[in-house]
């Protein structure tokens, strides 16, 4: 069978991939296990959408890949897509070792010709992903032995290969950063803290936030697990506008103009009530708050006190 030959039961397979991946994610359930993603039934019949041995994923009954994968890795290590951008600012994905013609780079190479959308899921821990799609292949650079990567509709405009000013590239960086930097970020953080607000202990994920401990875009402000707290989005905001400040010894200091404030009960008992208090820290230590960033942030918040 040919992608040429049955487009339409390529294309219903990839709608409906998309659609149960999207379902999941309104039940909360952003992440999927290996286990998980094989038991996606798709018009009577089992599809697994990952591949659990190799990093690109291609059904038998399709000629194109259908996803690809990044692996996990440990808390204190970047994502290996952080330094895969090229001078337009797109990201890029390797091939299947260094032949391209290698029957995976080849499934790659139909999807990107025939402009298919592709699920890209990257590793958040050991056996558990975090899907991003659509994402479409939108070059193929075979003498680097890889494929040009677009996040949207709109990345799939920008030409690739070729260097692009400085205000474009600023807006294909911050594409990137809001469809998969953020969105990583996020999960693998909230992965570590166990869902669960390390000040309060709220564990609704959907008022969760990944806050990092030196900003983004600051030396040492790395998205990496060691440079994240896991909050929920009123501590967040409150140790964002240095109403809340946490020593590198894990304890919470609350703002000594905020602790003599009367108001309501969220001020009395969700901030005030905190000081002094230890943080919940992750169960893996590779993944701990890292000391020097916790330093460095703790004397941000003692000189805006």
């Amino acid at each position: 069978m040919s992608i040429m030959a049955d487009a339409a039961l390529d294309l219903r397979l990839r709608k409906a991939a998309a659609a149960w991946l999207t379902e999941r994610s309104q039940r909360q359930q952003e992440l999927a296990t290996k286990a998980e993603l094989a038991q996606f039934i798709f018009e009577g019949r089992r599809v697994a959408l990952l591949d659990p041995q190799r990093g690109i994923r291609k059904p038998a009954f399709l000629d194109a890949a259908l996803s690809i994968r990044t692996r996990f890795t440990p808390p204190g290590q970047l994502p290996p897509y952080e330094d895969r951008e090229g001078p337009d600012g797109l990201l890029r994905y390797k091939y299947r070792g260094d032949d391209p013609n290698h029957h995976e780079n080849v499934a790659l190479r139909r999807a990107h010709q025939h402009g298919l959308p592709l699920i890209w899921f990257v590793g958040i821990a050991p056996a558990l992903y975090l899907p991003r799609y659509p994402v479409w292949l939108i070059a193929d650079e075979p003498e680097e032995l890889q494929f040009v990567v677009a996040l949207d509709e709109e990345q799939r405009l920008i030409q690739p290969g070729n260097a692009v000013d400085a205000e474009r590239r600023r807006y294909v960086e911050r594409l990137t950063k809001l469809r998969l930097h953020q969105p990583v970020f996020r999960a693998r953080v909230l992965q570590a803290y166990g869902t669960t607000c390390t000040i309060c202990q709220l564990r609704h994920r959907s008022l969760l936030d990944a806050a990092h401990i030196i900003p983004d875009g600051q030396p040492d402000g790395d998205p990496v697990v060691p440079n994240g707290l896991a909050l929920c989005k009123i501590h967040h905001a409150a140790f964002d506008q240095n109403i809340i400040g946490i020593r590198p010894d894990h304890r919470i200091e609350v703002r000594p103009d905020i602790r003599k404030e009367v108001d309501g009960p969220m001020l009395r008992h969700g901030i005030q009530e905190m000081h002094g208090r230890q943080i919940t820290l992750p169960r893996e230590r590779s993944a701990h708050p890292h000391r020097e960033r916790l330093e460095a942030r703790y004397e941000a918040f003692r000189s805006a006190a």
